[in-house]
């Protein structure tokens, strides 16, 4: 019984990827550098691989990429209003140095999408007026961030009982169990 829930939760997970409009698309990233301060920011879920492994993509100069580099520890929190459903994800964060893998994704990039990974300084840096940012044209900051998932914790919210249950990845096998909602 528990393995249909977490056919669910990969279905809806490889959804956010393939199905347009999908709320998973969107998810909160936490993360903790050396100051110990939890992080929290939106990112684009770009890939699923067949074991669950999620991709994003980012500027190498942002906050995160140093949060990474101190602790690669991250969190995920992904939430289906419609469906109610709430996956929390913890898993590694892993910096893709592959470089075919770079130079085949770059390419693969919307020129209009190129934009967030070509400012000529680095993002979160303060400008006088968000009009006038400047790019450069011979170099990018691309990133791929590969999230290796450990535990995913699910959440339905429904009646008349609210589901919970946790996944936990060992020997490349996810072992579920039920939880109090």
């Amino acid at each position: 019984m528990i393995n249909s829930f977490f056919e669910e939760l990969s279905t809806e997970i490889y959804k956010g990827v393939n199905k347009r409009g999908h709320p998973f698309r969107y998810m909160t990233m936490a993360t903790v550098g050396n100051d110990t301060v939890a992080r929290l920011r939106t990112v684009v879920l770009r890939k699923v691989s067949e074991n669950l492994v999620l991709t994003i993509y980012t500027d190498s100069r942002t906050q995160k990429m140093k949060h990474i580099t101190d602790n690669n520890q991250v969190s995920l929190l992904l939430y289906h209003p419609k469906k109610m459903l709430q996956l929390k994800v913890e898993g590694t964060a892993k910096i893709v140095t592959n470089k075919d893998r770079l130079h085949t994704t770059w390419q693969n990039i919307q020129p209009n999408s190129r934009k967030d990974y070509i400012t000529h300084i680095s993002p979160g840096s303060s400008i006088k007026n968000p009009d006038y940012v400047e790019y450069i044209d011979n170099e990018n900051y691309f990133t791929i961030i590969d999230i290796i998932p450990s535990k995913i914790e699910y959440l339905k919210l429904q009646r008349p009982n609210h589901i919970r249950a946790l996944f936990v990845k060992m020997d490349d096998k996810w072992n579920g169990e039920f939880l109090v909602p």
